[in-house]
């Protein structure tokens, strides 16, 4: 009993350190991609072309089929010399065979290639939704990182006004601070207190947000680790034609309007192969029985050949309309390949934009912690009044939320280059 116990409490223990464990980026991403249902789907039409083109492939293979059958007769039957007799027979028959396309215009050939292309472009709209679902969740988790850092600047804030307080209390008590003063930074309190509490409740949002895109329903006992290699890529940014000639090779849209253009060839050259004649070759073998007595048995060779002479312009409307859906994907890929170009270019520019905000709200927040030190400075040393030093206060705790944002617009600006790249 004592040991099932201990067992129980060591299961529980371990159960509840793994759920209060904080989430990383990486587990957040292998989590949405195993839960996400349209990534399901996905994998799903992936299957199914899959079997259209391993059909494809089989189609190629002879065909083969046997056939019996049993029947009884009863009553009046003419005989040979004209006279009639009941006669009660039994008669029965089975047959084998088997035949095999020789030459369908190469209709069999360029299917395969066409289900070949149309698995090709499953899988690449499969990869198109986890890059989506990637970069959805590394916004969702970096938007976390933010709100929790915004949390702690106003945590931080607070702190320092509370030991503000702490301080001027015991001024007043000796008679060497105004009240009002004392009341002034009551004020500033209650301010920094709803401050806290919109970046707490903004930081439970975020991580509901985050849970649910990856499908976890225990949010509230959710938290995340800050990457070791937030930064990493910070010197890594390529130029925007370099990123859209890598993107041009890699990226599943394009991928995936390229098949689309080769399945729709393929399918103008089935179209075309009904011009052809077609040659097949069969075989059969058969015999039966009649009344006990069994009869020879017939076996049967031979080639057919079809020759097409006039089917209402049906193929030649057929390749037209083939044709027409080549042009199509030409033109979806073509504005598969400038959206293409377009994102990376507005991609390239936003991190860049990002990086030049990020420096800048740094150099602020430096410049604004000086302030903040030269204004305590004049006002312990009764140079300064509290609304000066709270403006400086205010001030820098601004500066401080915006480099926190830059910072993490600019990490996310990244991320975007990383998967386009």
């Amino acid at each position: 009993m004592r040991r099932t116990i201990l067992i129980l409490v060591a299961f529980l223990t371990a159960l509840l350190a793994s759920a209060q464990a904080p989430w990383t980026l990486q587990q957040c991403i292998d989590t949405a991609l195993n839960n996400n249902r349209n990534i399901k789907q996905r994998e799903l039409m992936r299957q199914t072309n899959q079997i259209a083109w391993q059909q494809a492939r089989n189609n190629l293979l002879p065909n083969l089929s046997a056939g019996a059958s049993q029947g009884w007769s009863f009553g009046r039957s003419q005989m040979a010399d004209g006279t009639y007799r009941n006669i009660n027979s039994t008669s029965s028959n089975f047959n084998v065979s088997a035949g095999i396309n020789l030459f369908d215009g190469l209709k069999m050939k360029y299917d395969i290639e066409a289900r070949s292309a149309e698995l090709k472009i499953s899988q690449a709209n499969l990869l198109k939704i986890k890059q989506d679902i990637v970069l959805s969740v590394s916004s969702a988790f970096l938007q976390v990182l933010l709100n929790k850092e915004l949390l702690q600047v106003a945590q931080t804030q607070n702190k320092l006004t509370e030991a503000r307080i702490e301080q001027q209390k015991a001024l007043v008590e000796n008679g060497k601070l105004a009240e009002g003063e004392l009341l002034e930074l009551y004020a500033q309190q209650a301010k920094e207190a709803l401050a806290t509490t919109q970046a707490t409740n903004a930081l439970k949002l975020s991580l509901l947000d985050l849970a649910q895109i990856i499908e976890r329903s225990d949010f509230e006992n959710m938290d995340v680790q800050v990457p070791s290699n937030l930064m990493e890529n910070e010197l890594q940014v390529l130029g925007a034609e370099a990123v859209f000639e890598s993107a041009l090779k890699n990226r599943a849209e394009i991928k995936s309007a390229e098949y689309q253009l080769n399945s729709s060839q393929k399918n103008v050259l089935i179209a075309k192969s009904a011009y052809y004649p077609q040659l097949s070759f069969g075989a059969n073998i058969g015999g039966g029985y009649y009344n006990a007595v069994s009869t020879p048995l017939n076996t049967n060779l031979g080639f057919n050949l079809s020759v097409p002479i006039f089917n209402k312009f049906q193929v030649k409307n057929q390749v037209r309309t083939a044709q027409l859906d080549v042009k199509s994907n030409m033109l979806n890929l073509e504005n598969a390949k400038l959206e293409l170009r377009k994102t990376v270019q507005q991609a390239y520019y936003n991190a860049l934009a990002a990086k030049a905000k990020w420096e800048a709200s740094t150099k602020s927040a430096l410049s604004g912690a000086e302030a903040y030190r030269f204004a305590t400075q004049k006002y312990e040393g009764g140079r300064a009044n509290v609304y000066e030093l709270y403006q400086a206060k205010n001030n820098l705790a601004q500066a401080q939320s915006e480099v926190a944002q830059s910072k993490y617009e600019y990490v996310f600006r990244l991320k975007i280059l990383e998967l386009l790249h």
